[in-house]
């Protein structure tokens, strides 16, 4: 029998809708400047969670960290159905920040952008990363 598996940690766990504990709320937190999030203290691996128990990728410690609030288009679209309380159209990218990991962003305005745009997150949308075009001065 193989290892497969052995003291690997277990992330997964069944929700309070489900009898289990209640499981947190993933979407990245904009604080003022910064979107909170942890970072492997050995593979300085980010992420947009906050409260990590160790890292996704080796199992380190992660720490609280800052990230900044701009970044660079990695993909985008423009949904055209209504999803949740979300009426069409809205648009939908995914940011890779400066300093740290890709997020999911609303748009302010529907558009599909190229990669590599330069977006800022410029505040939340009930509990949802909302950004809009860079504007350099």
């Amino acid at each position: 029998m193989s290892g497969l598996g052995v003291d690997r940690p277990i992330k997964r766990r069944a929700g309070s809708a489900v009898g289990g504990l209640p499981v947190a709320d993933s979407r990245p937190v904009l604080a003022g400047d910064a979107v909170l999030g942890s970072r492997c203290t050995a593979c300085r691996y980010p992420s947009a969670q906050r409260e990590l128990p160790w890292c996704p990728v080796c199992y380190a410690p992660a720490a609280e960290e800052r990230f900044a609030v701009t970044g660079a288009v990695w993909s985008s679209t423009v949904v055209e159905i209504p999803v949740g309380t979300r009426k069409p159209p809205f648009g939908l990218a995914y940011v890779d920040l400066d300093d740290g990991p890709r997020v999911l962003v609303h748009l302010a305005e529907p558009a599909v952008l190229g990669p590599g745009a330069r977006l800022r997150i410029t505040g939340t949308d009930d509990g949802d990363l909302v950004a809009a075009m860079e504007v350099r001065a």
